[in-house]
């Protein structure tokens, strides 16, 4: 079944709103992880703090990924904001992850899909393709990008560079550790974000991999739905379970690939 025959066959339109509950959590869901990974590498704990920091980059990735797709439920200056402050945080240009991810959704897996190149690998080659992917990503906005994706790019790599000459001029030794740490997290990006979700679905590459089971889901926070968000990306993440149930419940045949 055709991605078109699936959207018309599930409600889902009245799920693209948030409660004021649930747009705070969708804008301060990283937040706790950020401090406390701080506070423990502060406090020279940087193995404890570890999880702490990948649970952040995942939240944070979260994030950015509804911003994306305005779907945070605030205005488009404050949606800006997220994605600038979270760019300095987490070392990489979110607009220009933007630019390629809307292109992502517009030639999935085709040959104008830089975002999703590594889908059609192994999963070490995708790992290996980790530093490659994070050069394009921002070479092909740079390349291809409007004016305005440029402006944020630029802005945004300069901020970063800033942060960076900053914390290790003066030798913060916890800013660096979560530098290093992020950075490791960016170059991964290329396995966990794409080729997880993606490989082995070229045949109908909108129908991408999905995530089912409880303590699976709330590990990752919801974070693989792909399914569901590539049916319908203007559903915030908080809504994708629900959306999840309806699609079961309405489609029991469809066949599901599992993400792990």
């Amino acid at each position: 079944m055709k991605h078109t025959e699936l959207i018309k066959k599930v409600e889902w339109k009245d799920l693209k709103y948030l409660s004021t509950k649930e747009m705070l959590v969708e804008n301060n869901i990283s937040l706790p992880w950020f401090f406390i990974s701080l506070f423990l590498a502060y406090k020279g704990y940087y193995w404890v703090a570890l999880p702490f920091s990948g649970f952040y980059f995942l939240t944070a990735l979260r994030q950015v990924h509804n911003g994306f797709h305005n779907s945070l439920g605030t205005g488009k200056f404050l949606t800006w904001l997220s994605m600038y402050l979270n760019s300095i945080s987490m070392m990489a240009s979110i607009h220009a992850v933007k630019f390629n991810h809307i292109r992502h959704h517009k030639y999935c897996l085709s040959e104008e899909d830089y975002e999703g190149k590594s889908a059609s690998m192994k999963w070490y080659e995708a790992i290996l393709y980790g530093p490659k992917h994070m050069f394009l990503i921002h070479w092909i906005t740079f390349k291809k990008a409007n004016k305005y994706y440029k402006r944020d790019m630029a802005f945004e790599l300069i901020s970063i560079l800033v942060f960076a000459f900053i914390v290790f001029y003066f030798q913060i030794n916890f800013l660096k550790y979560h530098i290093l740490v992020m950075f490791f997290g960016e170059l991964l990006m290329a396995f966990f974000a794409v080729w997880t979700v993606h490989h082995d679905t070229h045949e109908n590459p909108n129908i991408a991999r999905t995530q089912r089971g409880f303590w699976k889901n709330k590990l990752t926070f919801s974070m693989f739905y792909h399914m569901e968000h590539h049916l319908f990306p203007a559903v915030p993440t908080i809504k994708l379970p629900k959306l999840a149930e309806r699609i079961d419940n309405v489609l029991p045949e469809l066949n599901k690939k599992q993400t792990f």
